[in-house]
């Protein structure tokens, strides 16, 4: 427990207001023996062998292990154990001292080899040495510099090496927080007719209200993804200053009574509570395996995709029985438990600014200047402006001049926008059409929670009992691979579009359309997840960027989703306009199959993919 109020907000403000007397790390306690490897001019002290000499690099013999050869993955040990009474082990990767010579086994080098088999051999290497408590010694430069690393194997420094519970506790906060904050733009839609009341406006502009907050976030991790990627500042600082920001912003927006102002406070919450979008899978993968990484970002995916659907059965009864500002009321009430939660609990994930803070603390015990972090000497020399600009403008070329770039994000966006236009379909069908109030049309948007539900009950099963026993038989096959379960998911979109378009009708029962929303919830929950795992496995020194560009890219779509689809339903009625949605649709089925089996050639050609 005081590891993690530590790491979190709370506990280093606490740090920084006392000069760090309270919640000191190890280094700071009077008694801390110093690693001998970081003892010293840079030179290893009490260790033997090939670390008495500089290296130029980090030693690959992990990487180019025999497939044959990797170990299965075991189970990790408990958190909590002593790091100084740590035991040392003889390895394959070892020293006649039984310590481990290399860098490679702390999590910081498979960060530059996401998704990859490279980096699935490291970790099952990785997995096997926490079994037993064995001392890693840092590696050297050519130019003496130490770089520093894990203590132990089984380091609980290491996100990778937290206890299933913690880990589990901190993907919940990231998922209430995407949550609240997917919630949050739909949560809206309960309230447009009365602030069309209020404000003398009509449909168009009452709905600029959900728009703006939906292209709000499609902005934000353009800037916030690359910030979250910068060792000084880790994962929390972009999270917990612009989360602060998003609950101080519910209260004049909740308040405000000009459509001008409320239109603006909308836009800048969607912008500020962005992070989740481009931050939360890095998150997951922090601190779980890529073995395992899929449940975590699944669970993630569920949030962002049930969030939406549930939004408008949150507000309707309260705006029904109320006024209009409940719904708005309602996202500080969500979101003010959660910050308050973050705050004293959300530990840092990075392993990237844990090693940096650690690095700091190391050279000021042993004022050794040479003692420095894998990514302060990757980084240097490359500033701020550099990575923002690299984040912006990488994923436009990519989605320009690579061709399955440029489907996943066209088919995304589609998907997107479709399930926005939900919001304003809705509207036109079961209150006109049914009877249905606002409230119980905001039930309606539970068939997307179910379909949710039975989703991931398919994706979890295919993981378990097809995906996972493939890979640790046969290691990783080709990105493609992980495409089949959208083969026949890409179906689901067209079929359940169709159905629900010709079914909302007085005449026909109102669980038909209900039937055809499900389908295409279920469909469409498969195919994200099948895709985003495709793109870093393909792409992954510019996974972080891609994601970034693919957000922006459906929000946009989805912002004018929001804004046609009302005028197209009421021009074309509902059969003809959910019709024409649905036929764009079958492109997906052609290009989730094209994808399948030219996959690898495109690949080929391309000058960003990994072949």
């Amino acid at each position: 427990m005081l590891d993690l109020v530590r790491e979190a907000p709370f506990g280093q403000l606490v740090r920084l207001i006392t000069g760090n007397k309270v919640f000191k790390y190890p280094e700071e306690i009077d008694g801390f023996t110093c690693p001998n490897c970081y003892a010293g001019d840079g030179s290893a002290n009490g260790a033997t062998g090939d670390m008495e000499k500089p290296v130029t690099e980090v030693p690959e013999n992990v990487q180019q292990s025999d497939e044959s050869e990797r170990p299965s993955i075991s189970e990790f040990p408990k958190e909590g154990e002593d790091l100084e009474k740590a035991e040392t082990v003889s390895s394959s990767h070892s020293n006649s001292t039984g310590i481990l010579p290399t860098a490679t086994l702390g999590l910081q080098r498979t960060q530059t080899l996401p998704w990859t088999a490279d980096r699935f051999a490291i970790e099952q290497q990785m997995a096997v040495e926490k079994t037993r408590s064995t001392r890693i010694v840092a590696a050297r430069t050519a130019d003496n510099t130490v770089l520093v690393d894990w203590y132990t194997t089984d380091d609980t420094a290491n996100p990778q090496n937290w206890s299933q519970r913690k880990k589990f506790f901190v993907a919940l906060q990231i998922n209430l927080y995407t949550f609240v904050v997917y919630a949050g733009s739909s949560i809206y839609v309960s309230a447009e007719l009365q602030v069309m009341e209020r404000f003398g406006v009509g449909e168009f502009k009452a709905a600029m209200g959900l728009a703006l907050y939906v292209i709000g976030y499609g902005l934000g991790p353009l800037l916030f993804s690359p910030m979250s990627e910068i060792p000084l500042f880790g994962r929390n600082v972009p999270y917990i200053a612009t989360f602060a920001i998003y609950v101080i912003l519910a209260v004049p927006t909740a308040l405000v009574d000009n459509l001008g102002g409320l239109l603006v406070l909308r836009f800048l919450q969607g912008f500020f509570g962005s992070p989740c979008l481009a931050t939360g899978p890095a998150t997951m993968a922090d601190m779980y395996s890529l073995l395992y990484l899929p449940y975590s970002v699944a669970f993630w995916v569920s949030a962002t995709f049930a969030a939406p659907a549930l939004g408008p059965l949150i507000s309707g009864f309260a705006v029904t029985a109320e006024n209009w500002r409940w719904a708005l009321w309602e996202i500080l009430w969500m979101a003010g438990p959660i910050f308050i939660l973050w705050f004293f609990f959300l530990p840092e994930t990075s392993t990237s600014n844990i090693l940096l803070r650690r690095a700091a603390r190391l050279r000021k015990l042993t004022t050794n200047e040479k003692i420095r972090s894998q990514t302060e000497v990757d980084r240097k020399g490359i500033t701020f402006g550099q990575i923002v600009t690299d984040a912006i403008v990488k994923p436009i070329e990519i989605s320009i001049k690579d061709p399955a770039v440029m489907f996943v994000n066209v088919y995304t966006a589609l998907i997107y926008g479709i399930y926005y236009s939900f919001f304003e379909v809705f509207a036109l069908v079961y209150p006109p059409l049914y009877g249905f109030n606002i409230g119980e049309t905001g039930l309606v948007f539970t068939c997307i929670v179910v379909g949710c539900l039975i989703a991931m009950v398919i994706y979890f099963s295919y993981l378990h009992f097809l995906l996972i026993p493939d890979i640790l038989k046969n290691g990783l096959q080709v990105q493609e691979w992980r495409l089949r379960p959208a083969l026949l998911a890409c179906f689901g979109p067209t079929i359940g579009l169709f159905l629900f378009a010709w079914t909302a009708n007085a005449s026909i029962h109102w669980m038909a359309g209900v039937v055809g929303i499900t389908i295409y919830a279920i469909s469409c929950y498969i195919i994200l997840q099948c895709i985003f795992v495709y793109v870093p496995m393909s792409y992954p020194q510019y996974a972080a960027s891609l994601f970034a560009g693919n957000d922006f890219v459906r929000s946009l779509f989805a912002f004018g989703s929001v804004l046609f689809s009302r005028p197209m339903y009421i021009y074309l009625g509902i059969g003809k306009g959910v019709s024409l949605l649905g036929g764009l649709s079958v492109m997906g089925i052609f290009g989730m199959w094209g994808l399948y089996f030219y996959g690898a050639k495109l690949r080929a050609r391309s000058k960003f993919a990994m072949n």
